[in-house]
């Protein structure tokens, strides 16, 4: 297994070198395709373990994460924790657990997510922990990008840190160059 994170971020390929277009309509050197990383149960567990070790004594009764991503990763921390972990899935409303998960009140909770970049999926997890009566005592993720502009009431722990340039399309370089575009998820 590569020796890094970033090491093993480049070999998994979760992060792609070339001429994106991004959800947000900007375009970026840089792609980061999240799910590519959680293929790879070597992977997924040893990032996992950052984030298990970080919170190990810190009290956590629950691990929550947000359906689709989430799920894999809140599984594994709290596997290495020896605790339960449930799932909020999206709704019109934000997110809630269904399925017959909950929470008991006063319960703690870790938030874990694998890109932080809005914060918006986390928020979401946050909002339905407390409305299930938990009490959310930390928040981590597999990769921030966020470049520290986005916070939350509780503590924040990522496994790595990206900055990733992003341009209006009339400002890129690589436009400019005339480099061919790819759009999100094309033969990604």
């Amino acid at each position: 297994m590569p020796g890094t994170i970033s090491e093993i971020l480049e070999e998994s390929k979760t992060i792609l070198h070339g001429h994106f277009l991004l959800t947000s309509g900007l375009h970026s050197p840089t792609y980061v395709e999240k799910f590519r990383i959680l293929q790879f149960p070597s992977y997924t567990e040893h990032l996992c373990s950052l984030i298990a070790t970080h919170y190990r004594d810190k009290g956590v009764q629950v691990v929550a994460g947000p359906a689709l991503g989430g799920v894999i990763l809140a599984y594994e921390v709290a596997r290495q924790l020896r605790i339960r972990s449930i799932f909020a899935e999206r709704v019109a409303e934000g997110r809630v657990f269904r399925r017959g998960l909950s929470l008991a009140r006063g319960e703690r909770v870790l938030v874990v997510d694998d890109i932080l970049t809005t914060g918006g999926s986390v928020q979401g997890v946050v909002d339905a922990v407390e409305e299930a009566g938990g009490t959310v005592i930390g928040v981590s993720v597999l990769i921030d990008r966020s470049s520290g502009e986005v916070t939350f009431k509780v503590p924040l722990f990522s496994c790595h840190h990206l900055t990733i340039p992003t341009y209006p399309p009339e400002e890129c370089p690589d436009c400019a160059k005339g480099l061919p575009l790819t759009r999100h998820g094309d033969s990604l």
